[in-house]
Formats: C-alpha cells, structure tokens, sequence
C-alpha cells in the first residue's frame, strides 16, 4: 500500500548462534514439570509464563497464552517436548524468524499452510481487531485467499501477505475513521491510528510531534489521505532518504543541505515525492530547530527499533539519566575521564614508538665538532646500528620514563583540552566550524607546551648522554638538577612554535579524516582510526619539523667541541649556515608523530568505546556501530538461561506486536472500545 517498504524482512543480517544440545536440555528439563511415559514436557504454562517470563500475573489470559504456545507446540497436543523446544531455538536462529513465527501462529494445525478460516480466527483474536475492525470480507482478504476464501497459502505466500496485509491495515482504518468519504480524517484519529497500528515506524521523538507536523505542513485540522501516505512511506524509508542525503553531499555525512537540495537529489532517484521531502524537513526542523538537515538528523527519525549497537564493553555507566540533568560537575567529571583515557593512550603511543624518538633527537643533534671529524652518525640507519652495537637493545629506551610521564600528560592534555573546547563550539547540528576546530587544536596545542617542555628537556639531556662514552648513564632526577628551573624551560618558543601549529592542523584534519574513511553506516573501524591519525598528523609534521630540531639543539647539552646556541634565532642561523636548508627536516620526526598520533588517537578512541561512561554529552564520531537486527528495541533477553536462538524469543514476541499488530490480550478480561466512527466503507 504505501509503495517501496525498507526492511521486507526483519533480521535478514542478523543470524544468532545455536546453543549445545546438552545446554538446551539443561535448561528444558529445569522448567519441565509434566512426565508422560518417562518423558518430561513442558506445559503451556511452563514455557510462557516460567520461560519466557510473559502472561506473568495471576489473571492472565489463558486463550492467548494457548495461541502463543501454538507456535512451538507442533504436535499441538498442549505439550512441549524437547525436540520442539530445540527445533524452535533453531528457528529463532535463522534470518526470517520473525516471519517464520508469524507463520506458525497463523497454522494452527501444523501442516505448513495457512488458511483463510486459520487466519481469521487468529487475527479475531488479536486487541487491535476488536478496537479497530478490519474488514476479513473484504477485496484485499479475498486476493489472497480467492474469491470464495478457500485457497490456503504457503510459507512464502504467507509472509508477503501478513507484510501488505499490516500496510492495508493503516489504509483500512483511514477509510473506517473516514465514514463521510471526505478524504479526510481529524488529527485525533490520524494520532490514533499511527500509535495503534504504525507505531513501529515512531520514534519517541516523531510519536509526540504528530500533532503539530500535521499543522505545519497541512495548516489545517484534518489529515488528508495523500498525507496519510506520505507520511508512513517516508517514514517506512528513511534508509532511502540517507542515501538521497549522501548522494546530495557526496557522502560528505556533516554538509548541511536545504529541501530544494534534497529534492534534486532525490529526482535522480525517483522515489521520493515533493509532500514526502516536505514531511521529511518539516520533522526535522520541529526536532532540530533548523531548516537545513545533516545525517546525523536521521538518527531521532528513523525507527530506532531497526538497529542495534554493537557494544562491546568492559565498563557501561550512565552518570546522568537525561541530558537535562547535566550540569557543570558533569563537565567537569567528563573532562577527567577524557584526561585519564587520554594519559592511557598517550602513554601506550610514547612507548611503541620511543626507538624512533631516540633515533630522531640523536639525528637532530648530529652535527659537526672540533673534536672528531665528520659527524658521529653518516644517517639514520647508521645511528641505529650504531646504538645496537654499543648500547643494546635497552639504548633504545633510554630515557623512556620522562618521555613516557610526558607524552602521556601531553597527549592527555592535547585531546581532553581539544574535546572540551570543540564542545563548546560545537552548534545544534553537532557540528564545530573549521575556524574553531583549529582554534581548539591550536589552544590544546599551547596549553601542552607547559607540561611537555620540562619533561621534553630531562628526556633529551638521557637519552644523548652515553653518545660519546657509552658506559656514561644519566639519571633523570641528576638532569633535573643540572637543568634548574629555566633550563628545564629553555626552548619554549621553539615547542610553542612546534605544538601549536601542529596540533591546529592536526585535530580539523582527523576529525574531517575520521568522516571519510567510516563505512556506510558512520561507523570507524580499528584501522580506519589507526589510518586517520597517521594521515592527519603527516601536513602538521612536516611544518614542525624545522621548530622541533631548533627545540632539540637548544634543550641539548652540547657535545665537547661543539658550540652553543644563544637563542631561536641564533640556532636557526647557525644550522642553516653550518648545514644547510635540509638539515632542518633530519632525523625521523616526520615518521614519528604519524605513527605515535596514529596509535595514541587508536587506544584513545577504542577506550572509551570500551570503558563507556554516558555523561550525556557527546561522543567520537563513528564510535557507535550498527546492524540490522529483528526489528527490535530490545535486542536479546537478559535471561541467563535464554541462550542461542531463545536470546531472540521476548524480541520476537515484541516484533509480532509492532510489526504485524499481533497483540493479543493480557488479561481475562480487557474491554475494548470501538471507534465511534465504525462505518464500513469498503
């Protein structure tokens, strides 16, 4: 009824593994309570009520718990044995299985057909019948099932019924609540039917906001039919509208783009009609507050039940329940877990990638003496084999342990700083302009340049001190002393004049990086974050690298025979006259930054996707990823004994309900009232 349909089978990418044999009747025979000739079964009452956890009170409706336990009770002799209980945990296995169950419920004699006397007294049985009569008499019913009703149909004959039948429904009940033949329906009645019968296509935040979409685009008081339509078509393909959305931008996922944007793009596709772009921005706008929509929008418009997360946690805390609940102490709280992620990640980068930071300051430091000719090192590759040869293995982790204190502050400081500061520009849309993205990295770039500095001074004073005499060994609190407090901040212009630049160029590209390397669903996999840091950091790199040697001379303590430099300037002359333009860019801090970033940005993004702390606020994009699942909110049951497929059967049951309007009572006694417009006009 309302044309092309988004998901024709729920789950059809989500196939849950099958549980042991020896599990299952573990679990079979923990709530079996009928014997009948040596063999245990469970009872209708044993398997939805004791298992499943449903109809758990005392005045629960016995009919529908016996139509329920039809689905598994194939023999239907009003028990369940343990091949049926393991044949139905294989079922809830497959890819269609919510269909599957549909189709079982509806064949009430198990022979693999379902007819149309089957399928109606089934569905007279169901809530939404009694509320909302649908005409079983009808043409539609009579397309399927013959003229004469006495056609059966099969599994896959099935399915494509129950789907189009629950999309008639919708059409149905307008022309009920449409007894005048107007074309129209009050919003009332619209409200009602979307929350009854489509509410499986709302979102929390589109199911209280029906009203007043209703005025904007229509401003009226009724709801024509063309607008019924639209509205559940647009909303039953809100995947298609993201690939409308992508192919406007280019895939460019943070582009603002107007209406008349989409609709252009949405032309090439065909698809997609003026009322239901209308309807699309309309929403959008009376949720986001702006005319213009980016991908992100489609999050609180697509129906949230078609998609899991794919978590997988060590820690999962909530610190507040509702954004309105955070407050400063929130922020502040956020910006100490951002630190101390961030001291972790920096640390693990200063470590895998400390070899080639001793290789690097050791280069930067080789230059002419009085002493000896040439040079101590002839390259990088002679530097390092030079330090295997005469201090080992460990000379390369010489010093390590003020570099590692220093990164990891650093880096701490660097990303928790440059979070914070995006925040706080970051507009309604989640997006941070590029002149405040580089701000940010520039401001967390500066305010690293305090802490690193000093360590950076004692780290370089370690790790050359055995260049000469290789026995020499020189401890870190001794360089301390040597450097006082202005030696261990000689060179700060040079570090600002390395960091700031660096990091303004570094954090705009990573973000935007990030973006473009995520798969079709906006999610960054492990190498893509790994390749986005690598990449991003190699322009900032290449332009700190002249800053970072003058930083290295001027922290040093030079070699005997060497002379010394008075300032930035004298030590910019000085390399440039006794060594020339290239000597600049010597050592490896090119490769250096590119793989430590690359690491550091890994562990930092990975960590807080598994030690998850929900402060409300906002979270690295691409963090979170997505797949297809049955349809549900809740994903799989949190019963310890609900394994394989039966971690699937409370979402299933669920699925029944929202997808196809199986609901059945709860209670022995429900009223229900009818429509006060019950008239039937097919």
């Amino acid at each position: 009824m309302f044309g092309m349909q988004s998901n024709p089978s729920w789950g059809s990418q989500h196939i849950f593994q099958r549980a042991k044999t020896e599990d299952l009747k573990h679990i079979f025979y923990k709530y079996a309570s009928t014997k009948v000739d040596d063999e245990w079964f469970m009872s209708s009452e044993d398997f939805i009520r004791k298992f499943l956890g449903l109809y758990n009170t005392e005045d629960y409706a016995p009919d529908s718990l016996k139509i329920l336990v039809g689905i598994i009770d194939t023999s239907k002799d009003g028990l369940i044995s343990f091949k049926e209980f393991q044949a139905f945990e294989a079922l809830l296995c497959v890819p269609d299985a919510l269909y599957n169950t549909a189709f079982r419920l509806f064949d009430k004699n198990g022979n693999g057909l379902v007819s149309c006397d089957e399928f109606e007294h089934i569905i007279g049985q169901t809530t939404l019948q009694k509320e909302i009569p649908f005409d079983l008499n009808g043409h539609f019913v009579r397309l399927y099932f013959g003229e004469k009703k006495d056609r059966v149909v099969t599994y896959t004959e099935f399915s494509q019924f129950i789907h189009d039948f629950h999309e008639e429904y919708a059409a149905e009940a307008f022309r009920r609540f449409d007894s005048n033949r107007t074309g129209f329906i009050s919003v009332d009645d619209f409200c009602r039917i979307m929350i009854t019968i489509r509410s499986h296509l709302l979102t929390r935040h589109v199911k209280g906001l029906l009203k007043d979409i209703v005025k904007k685009v229509t401003n009226d008081e009724q709801v024509s039919f063309p607008f019924f339509i639209a509205f559940n078509t647009i909303l039953a393909n809100v995947e298609l509208a993201k690939k409308v959305y992508l192919l406007a931008t280019k895939g460019i996922r943070d582009r603002e783009i107007s209406i008349q944007e989409f609709q252009a793009a949405s032309n090439m596709m065909s698809q997609i009609t003026p009322l239901q772009s209308q309807i699309l921005f309309t929403l959008s706008t009376l949720i986001h507050d702006s005319p213009t929509m980016i991908y992100s929008d489609f999050e609180k418009l697509a129906p949230e039940q078609y998609y899991r997360k794919v978590q997988k946690r060590i820690v999962d805390i909530k610190a507040v329940e509702n954004p309105e609940d955070r407050n400063a102490f929130i922020e502040l709280l956020e910006s100490g877990y951002r630190f101390a992620i961030g001291i972790m990640a920096g640390a693990i980068g200063a470590i895998v990638v400390y070899p080639m930071d001793l290789v690097k300051t050791r280069m930067q430091l080789n230059r002419p003496s009085s002493l000896y000719e040439g040079r101590l090192y002839t390259g990088t590759r002679d530097c390092i084999q030079k330090v295997a040869q005469h201090e080992g293995i460990y000379g390369f982790y010489r010093g390590i342990t003020p570099q590692v204190v220093g990164v990891a502050l650093g880096k701490a400081i660097k990303l928790s700083m440059n979070d914070w500061i995006r925040d706080k520009f970051m507009n309604r849309k989640g997006v941070v302009p590029f002149h405040s993205e580089i701000f940010a990295g520039a401001a967390a770039g500066f305010f690293n340049v305090f802490f690193i500095n000093p360590l950076e001074a004692i780290k370089i004073r370690v790790q050359v001190a055995s260049q000469i005499n290789h026995n020499e060994r020189l401890k870190s609190i001794t360089a301390i002393r040597n450097l006082g407090v202005s030696g261990l901040y000689k060179g700060f212009l040079a570090c600002c004049l390395r960091d700031v630049p660096f990091c303004a160029i570094f954090f705009p590209c990573y973000a935007h990086m990030k973006v473009r390397l995520q798969d079709d669903d906006g999610y960054n996999t492990a190498t893509s974050l790994l390749m986005a840091g690598i990449l991003s950091s190699l322009p900032g790199a290449g332009i700190s690298m002249p800053f970072d040697k003058m930083k290295t001379r001027l922290q040093a303590e030079p070699l005997p025979g060497q002379s010394k430099y008075a300032g930035i300037g004298d030590v910019m002359r000085k390399i440039y006259t006794e060594e020339g333009l290239r000597a600049f860019w010597q050592g490896t801090r090119l490769i250096k930054p590119s793989s430590q970033f690359g690491v550091t940005l890994l562990v930092y993004e990975v960590l807080q996707r598994l030690f998850y702390v929900d402060f409300a606020g906002t979270r690295p994009t691409g963090s979170e990823q997505t797949v297809l699942v049955t349809g549900l909110e809740q994903v799989k049951s949190t019963n310890p004994d609900h394994i394989g497929g039966f971690a699937l059967a409370l979402p299933i049951v669920s699925g029944l309900e929202s997808k196809f309007g199986l609901v059945f009572p709860k209670f022995k006694h429900e009223i229900f009232e009818l429509p006060s417009k019950t008239k039937n006009t097919t």
